[in-house]
């Protein structure tokens, strides 16, 4: 029998040294338990993409090449403006509508061709092969043409309603684009694209380019008192005019201008979309106007408050009036040609068909061979034995601007200037 003593002093020393085989027990399952948690913090902490500090700073996240192509600094350059022609013609301006696009073409722009209904089937047959058949045009994918032929009155609304039937259909499949330009036939560019490209590459996009005045004077009444047949016969006639006077309207205010003009694509959108009813509104009010091309859109963006303040007031083109003006300018001849360069304009009208000042704008403006495109930066073809340069499409991207793109910075530099810019908006 072990003495009492022997057995009080085994107790406390095995309250002092428990064994070692306990403490074991609990040290297994707490390792495992904290190698865990610390696995899932590591996975959390690396993947959660609202993590403050991740265990990897970003740059040495990934070993991979491409990780280290994603830190290259982001040119802030905008990309080049594109532009999205309208080229409309009536019976006999298919050849002429042919060699205006021809002047105008670029592949990076987008472009809708339409003959009225007053032309020929053979007429808008013949313009149509040229348009699908081209091989240029097949590459690029950028020439539509209105087969449906619209009936046009000139001085009437079916001249607007062409002109938005068209733009809804550069906004449905036309791509990219920045500013909708409306021309006819009797049209020509006095600037290469390139030219114009480079020039308008500084410019906010959001610019309208519309010549306007609220200045109607005798025009308010005169003009408010029109039929168009065009809107509902399928014979083409002129406007006739209605005996009631119709009064002034006080919703909005009325303005006049240019027909011609170069609207940006928020405008455009807005004016096809309508979110607000001011465009479709106006519309109706000029269904019954004289020369409504002269004040649709112009009494549109002045009465729309988001874009009041974005019209530059001209036409962008060179045009020879009566003092005062008459309905129609006059023919351009050779005896205008230094008065077309003069005025920096990037185009003029009316010319005749075939007029010899246009191989003149040919030879020294655009250095456009006959029968061929304008030649630019994409042109990487031959010019040998005749042959044009632009057969060859290179990279689309590059431009070779001329002396044009120095005269069209000068004339925005000037509509643009603190002295006439805000001054002139919509008043």
């Amino acid at each position: 029998m072990l003495n009492p003593m022997k057995k009080l002093k085994s107790f406390y020393k095995h309250l002092k040294y428990p064994a070692i085989t306990t403490e074991r027990k609990w040290i297994f399952p707490l390792a495992v338990a904290s190698l865990v948690f610390l696995f899932i913090f590591f996975i959390t902490t690396l993947i959660s993409p609202n993590a403050t500090t991740p265990l990897l700073p970003p740059s040495s996240a990934s070993i991979f090449v491409e990780s280290k192509l994603q830190l290259l600094p982001i040119s802030t350059v905008p990309a080049p403006p594109r532009f999205a022609y309208l080229v409309s013609g009536s019976a006999g301006d298919g050849a002429m509508l042919k060699r205006t696009l021809q002047a105008l073409y670029h592949p990076n722009n987008h472009y809708v061709v339409h003959l009225d209904a007053d032309s020929s089937p053979q007429e808008r047959l013949h313009l149509h092969k040229f348009v699908v058949n081209h091989p240029i045009f097949r590459k690029f994918n950028n020439v539509r043409m209105i087969t449906k032929a619209n009936l046009v009155t000139y001085r009437g609304p079916t001249m607007v309603a062409n002109t938005l039937h068209a733009a809804a259909i550069l906004l449905k499949q036309g791509g990219e684009w920045d500013w909708f330009i409306n021309l006819s036939a009797s049209d020509y560019p006095l600037v290469t694209q390139d030219d114009l490209i480079h020039a308008f590459s500084d410019l906010p996009r959001d610019l309208n380019f519309i010549d306007h005045t609220s200045d109607i004077g005798w025009k308010e009444f005169q003009r408010a008192k029109l039929i168009d047949p065009g809107l509902y016969m399928n014979k083409k006639s002129d406007v006739f005019w209605i005996t009631q006077r119709r009064s002034v309207p006080t919703a909005f205010k009325l303005f006049t201008g240019s027909a011609w003009m170069a609207l940006s694509r928020p405008f455009v959108d807005f004016c096809i979309w309508g979110w607000d009813n001011l465009p479709r509104t106006v519309l109706m009010y000029y269904a019954n106007f004289i020369s409504t091309p002269e004040g649709y859109f112009h009494t549109v963006v002045c009465n729309a408050q988001e874009f009041r303040n974005t019209t530059v007031n001209s036409d962008l083109h060179f045009i020879s009036w009566d003092n005062p003006p008459k309905q129609h300018p006059h023919y351009l001849t050779l005896d205008d040609m230094q008065k077309m360069v003069d005025s920096n304009a990037p185009f003029a009208r009316k010319f005749h068909q075939d007029d010899p000042v246009l191989d003149k704008i040919d030879n020294e403006l655009l250095f456009r061979g006959q029968g061929m495109f304008v030649p630019g930066g994409w042109c990487t073809g031959s010019r040998e034995n005749g042959t044009d340069p632009c057969s060859v499409a290179g990279n689309t991207t590059v431009l070779r601007p001329t002396a044009g793109a120095k005269r069209v910075k000068i004339l925005t530099g000037s509509l643009l200037s603190n002295d006439s810019f805000r001054s002139r908006q919509c008043i």
